[in-house]
């Protein structure tokens, strides 16, 4: 019987108490269990960063999961940072060489939040610090009074591209997301196309032009997966894409 795919996603590196854990959030690691149906493999991020191609070499997909954490902004031009901006220079070093990595094998990824602006960084774009202090942009920040339940809640209307593939799985031009983030898409790559935006202009969604499936969305589709039929169509399109991967991989031996 053929194993599930395998799916990396990098940890973030944070302090508990006395010491420094690799971890990852589980909602993550069980959107990729329920939704997309692989097997999850958590790749620590550390310093100086392991080899990323030998880990990828056996890997079928890569997940890029949002953070509480902000690329720091040499990586983008953006300037300096400011009191109270988290940073992770692990999480960051470690991201963009898996991704240079993966999109080198055309391995199947899934960016979110961060991820995704790990994803348009990596590939050239840069990014806004602060969507809020940008004259025309809306606050995409949660209440972080607020309950997580509703933190996480719908929170606006993004416009999904005609033909892409987010209107395809949505069986529509609109849908409503949740919105968790500081930063966000200034400029786009090149080499990304637009899957959605929000009423303000801001990207939420791109693809790669160039490889069979790089998507990343700017909102959390891994929350509450299973009752959110949008989220889960992410979710489920990533791994049949994983397992077509494993599939050519395993006709090319």
């Amino acid at each position: 019987m053929r194993r599930l795919p395998w799916v990396g996603l990098p940890t973030d590196s944070t302090v508990l108490g006395h010491h420094r854990f690799a971890v990852a959030v589980e909602k993550y690691v069980r959107a990729l269990v329920d939704a997309a149906e692989v097997t999850p493999l958590v790749l620590p991020s550390l310093q100086p960063p392991l080899p990323a191609d030998a880990w990828l070499q056996g890997l079928d997909g890569l997940l890029l999961t949002g953070a509480v954490s902000n690329i720091a902004p040499q990586h983008y031009e953006g300037g300096r940072s400011w009191p109270g901006n988290l940073h992770d220079p692990a999480r960051d070093a470690n991201a963009f060489g898996l991704l240079r990595a993966a999109l080198a094998l055309d391995l199947p990824v899934l960016a979110i939040c961060r991820g995704f602006q790990e994803l348009n960084v990596t590939l050239g774009g840069s990014l806004h610090p602060q969507v809020q202090a940008v004259p025309g942009l809306a606050d995409h920040r949660e209440d972080p009074q607020a309950p997580v339940a509703a933190q996480y809640g719908p929170a606006h209307a993004v416009t999904l591209a005609d033909g892409g593939w987010l209107a395809q799985w949505q069986g529509s031009d609109r849908a409503q997301v949740n919105s968790v983030h500081g930063q966000g898409v200034a400029r786009l790559a090149h080499s990304l196309q637009v899957e959605a935006w929000a009423e303000d202009g801001l990207v939420e969604a791109a693809r790669s032009r160039s490889h069979r499936f790089v998507l990343g969305v700017q909102w959390h589709p891994e929350w509450r997966v299973m009752q959110a039929p949008f989220y889960h169509a992410i979710f489920r399109a990533f791994g049949q894409a994983c397992r077509q991967y494993q599939q050519k991989r395993v006709d090319s031996r």
